[in-house]
């Protein structure tokens, strides 16, 4: 039987204690050593426990922030911008970059990705399980409200301000609320001395409009490499949107109620703090959902701080949630002698373990279907017109349009955004007669990246309708080619990285890499064409066409291209590429019936329901 414990899961009274005083919680997590292992009775390093102690006194934790802000808290540790640092994509990627620019590239992609741990002078090489707890948090509260420049597109490292949780901080209103609460210390119960014990609160609230504005978040939206290319475009493309010229911002669609649409903001409290809400007011969305989805063990993604402190990110790998531990059904009849790692040899700390995993499921379950809203606002399926249904053949093409006018979608990383449709063919007796947009065995549509047409092993799919846009490398010999990453394969002198040999007056683009542009702009569309030919067919029908449209994150070919560099958390590329793979977000179902009796219809999917779960299995 489960015995009870603490919220706090036995970790020692000083460590529980610090976070009723509001230091961060995780800042005891990195490993070596642990708060799991001060828990377990063993030595810990004092040198590396006050090393991370100094740290939080520069660059403090969002589980400090989370001492007051704790909806806050939970909408971004959920964020794309909490798995900024924490993704083994990235970290792939930006190593293999480096390492195919002779090093030329050095920290440019990832100080974005974790500005506190390039401003600690962390190894862009480590492991993200040897980093500081708080530069392992991405893009975390400080990176945003510890800014006092407003500094525009530089695609470069910030210079935070340095302190610990009473240094000030920046928001968009000032700190009229903040005064009333410090006012009243009796009832809120803060303290603003850091000798004195208790809640300790930032002391002054420094307005910063910049963070209301676009141009907050175009500077790292908008990512330009030293040699003029323009990687990520995001910032740009919105600022020639409709909505801009509108005067809507970026945070209007993406911090509101309803992701991707400007749909108001609530009214709440901004914090809770001594457990007393403050002054409703203007109150954003800090989930910031888009096409990114986490890889990672759920141990330690969505970030948590109770998780932080019941183990380390090693001890999470080696807890088996796929064999249910901490459950009933799996605790009630695993045997005596199952042999358990020893920091999971406690079925107490087996049962915590699963609390915190059932939290972790229902948060990335909610971000889930922001996710799906977002999308489904930028994607949208238009009408299917009939141009041919006679023995002669079937043809017929299908409308996808833009929903926003904020930006094109797909947006910012669009050369490694995927969203693409699938249509399948069956006739009367279930044969089917044509597909397009299958994946092939390592998850990747049939296009000149997969790996399966390249060897030859699975043809090209002719009818295919993606939206991801394309790298186009310069040879040094001449001509150009299509490719993955956006570095010359070609040996040369002067890689993509490097600064242009001439002025980029001449080009009007650097002379090595281009993108080959194919999302959509705002509220546009474009027609996929489909054709079934009459030795295909068999029989006057009816077929079903079924119509599915989805998005991922990134193509499973890029984890072919990175994968050179090695993967963190001691993951294959295989355990990456199926949970890319799996983590493709559809978005629409439709299925619709045709006869061949030489009738056109026009058919507005848009009307027609999704067809119910469980869905056509992709293939």
């Amino acid at each position: 039987m489960k015995n009870k414990r603490s919220p706090f899961f036995g970790v020692p009274p000083i460590i529980a204690s610090g976070l009723l005083l509001g230091f961060s919680l995780t800042a005891w997590s990195a490993d070596p050593p642990t708060a799991a292992a001060a828990a377990a009775g063993k030595p810990m390093n004092a040198d590396a426990e006050h090393a991370k102690i100094f740290v939080e006194s520069k660059y403090p934790s969002a589980a400090t922030c989370r001492t007051c802000h704790p909806n806050h808290y939970r909408e971004w540790s959920v964020s794309a911008h909490a798995y900024a640092q924490l993704s083994p994509v990235f970290n792939a990627m930006q190593a293999t970059v480096t390492k195919l620019t002779d090093g030329s590239n050095g920290d440019f992609c990832i100080r974005c990705h974790t500005q506190v741990g390039m401003n600690l002078g962390e190894s862009t090489y480590m492991s993200n399980m040897d980093r500081h707890p708080t530069s392992r948090e991405g893009i975390t509260c400080i990176v945003c409200h510890r800014l006092q420049n407003d500094y525009g597109k530089v695609s470069g490292r910030f210079a935070l301000v340095t302190g610990d949780i009473l240094t000030p901080v920046y928001g968009p209103t000032g700190d009229t609320e903040l005064k009333r609460v410090l006012s009243q210390p009796d009832v809120y119960r803060v303290v603003t001395n850091s000798s004195v014990a208790g809640r300790k609160i930032h002391t002054e609230i420094n307005k910063f409009e910049p963070l209301r504005t676009s141009g907050f978040c175009g500077s790292c939206h908008d990512v330009t490499l030293m040699n003029g290319f323009r990687l990520e475009e995001a910032f740009s493309s919105f600022k020639n949107s409709p909505a801009a010229h509108r005067g809507e911002s970026c945070q209007d669609c993406h911090m509101g109620l309803i992701p991707g649409k400007k749909s108001g903001y609530a009214e709440e409290p901004a914090a809770i703090v001594g457990g007393i809400p403050t002054k409703p007011r203007r109150r954003t969305n800090h989930m910031f959902a888009g096409p990114d989805y986490s890889v990672v063990n759920k141990g330690f993604f969505p970030h948590n701080d109770k998780a932080a402190a019941l183990a380390t990110m090693r001890e999470w790998l080696t807890f088996d949630d796929a064999a249910g531990w901490g459950t009933d059904a799996f605790e009630k009849k695993v045997s005596k002698d199952y042999k358990f790692p020893p920091r999971w040899s406690s079925v107490d700390d087996r049962y915590d373990a699963r609390a915190i995993l059932n939290d972790q499921y229902g948060l990335l379950a909610d971000i889930q279907k922001q996710r799906l809203t977002i999308l489904r606002q930028g994607y949208q399926l238009g009408d299917l017109v009939v141009q041919q249904a006679n023995v002669k053949g079937l043809k017929f093409k299908i409308e996808v349009k833009s929903g926003t006018d904020g930006h094109n979608v797909p947006s910012g990383f669009d050369a490694e955004r995927i969203s693409y449709m699938q249509v399948f063919i069956k006739d009367a007796t279930g044969k089917e007669v044509f597909k397009s947009g299958d994946l092939d065995p390592n998850g990747d549509v049939r296009d000149l990246h997969s790996t399966y047409v390249h060897d030859g092993k699975l043809p090209l799919d002719p009818y295919l309708f993606s939206l991801q846009s394309r790298f186009i490398t310069s040879n040094v010999r001449g001509g150009e080619r299509e490719q993955v990453l956006a570095v010359n394969y070609s040996v040369d002198p002067l890689p993509f990285i490097r600064p242009m040999p001439f002025a980029m007056n001449f080009t009007g683009r650097p002379a090595g890499a281009r993108i080959q542009r194919r999302g959509l702009e705002s509220l546009s569309s474009r027609w996929a064409e489909y054709k079934v030919k009459s030795s295909e067919l068999t029989g006057t029908g009816p077929y079903k066409v079924r119509i599915r449209f989805l998005a991922g994150m990134v193509p499973v070919n890029l984890i072919t291209e990175i994968k050179v560099a090695g993967f963190d958390y001691n993951m294959s590329p295989r355990d990456i590429a199926d949970a890319v793979k799996n983590g493709h977000s559809l978005l629409y179902d439709k299925e619709i019936m045709l006869q061949l009796d030489g009738n056109k219809p026009t058919i507005n999917l848009a009307t027609l329901a999704d067809v119910p779960a469980p869905s056509y299995a992709q293939k």
